[in-house]
């Protein structure tokens, strides 16, 4: 038995062994981002470029799987990339602690490629990742407006053109097709409607008020752990389809 002999049992060695070879990037390693890089890594998946530009943050804690009280002040690049490696040692782990943008996106997405999950907070970059995904035919998953939800039921995938109730993903759908883009983008959202009342219930979720200084500040929004850790989650699944067959086949009659 070897540390991902169930993983073998259930989807087969030739499975296991496409997932070895895979290579998948995850941009944004927050309270979704970090539950996508654990699902992935303990999938087997045998390449991982995890992006973020961030260090963690006490009030990272409540929801964010690499914020511990000892780890607070690091980079979460470096605490992701030691947590995969203790995972599986035969990871190749690529970190890049930068700033997801228009300049950048040609970096993230470098090839080779065959998934990349999208977990970025801010609105512009989201939509600079997304677009410059399409135009390099990079398959893309990407999590919506998770903050200020408390139904998991609510939870739904989609193609971004198909998505509804979510306002993250009627602005991202909104710019998108102002760049002549549409379809192609596989979402995790909810259709559960934002808190009434809080302030940016209409936009991503911000990160706190003394995050580093980039994009436009905006007030935090109150988030569950249990509901971010299933979107990434679910963005991990969604990035696994794309590498192995993951649905059993229909029953004969």
């Amino acid at each position: 038995m070897h540390r991902f002999s169930r993983t073998e049992m259930l989807l087969g060695p030739a499975n296991l062994a496409r997932l070895r070879a895979a290579r998948v990037a995850v941009v944004g390693l927050g309270a979704v981002g970090s539950y996508a890089v654990e699902g992935l890594a303990r999938a087997g998946v045998g390449g991982l470029r995890l992006v973020d530009f961030d260090v963690i943050r006490p009030s990272n804690i409540n929801r964010q799987l690499y914020a511990l009280d000892s780890t607070v002040g690091r980079r979460k690049v470096d605490v992701a990339a030691e947590r995969v490696r203790d995972i599986n040692p035969d990871c190749q782990v690529e970190t890049l602690c930068l700033f997801a943008d228009r300049a950048t996106a040609p970096q993230i997405l470098a090839p080779p490629l065959d998934a990349a999950i999208d977990a970025i907070d801010s609105l512009a970059p989201k939509v600079a990742l997304l677009a410059a995904a399409l135009q390099a035919g990079v398959p893309i998953v990407s999590s919506m407006g998770a903050a200020t939800r408390l139904d998991y039921r609510c939870i739904r995938v989609a193609d971004l053109a198909e998505t509804s109730v979510c306002p993250l993903a009627r602005l991202v759908r909104k710019r998108l097709k102002k760049l002549g883009l549409g379809g192609g983008v596989t979402c995790v959202y909810s259709v559960e409607p934002p808190a009434v009342g809080v302030a940016g219930a209409g936009e991503p979720a911000a990160e706190e008020a003394e995050a580093a200084p980039r994009g436009r500040r905006r007030r935090p929004l109150g988030s569950l752990s249990c509901l971010t850790g299933m979107f990434g989650l679910i963005a991990a699944h969604e990035a696994l389809r794309r590498i192995v067959p993951t649905e059993r086949p229909a029953a004969k009659p």
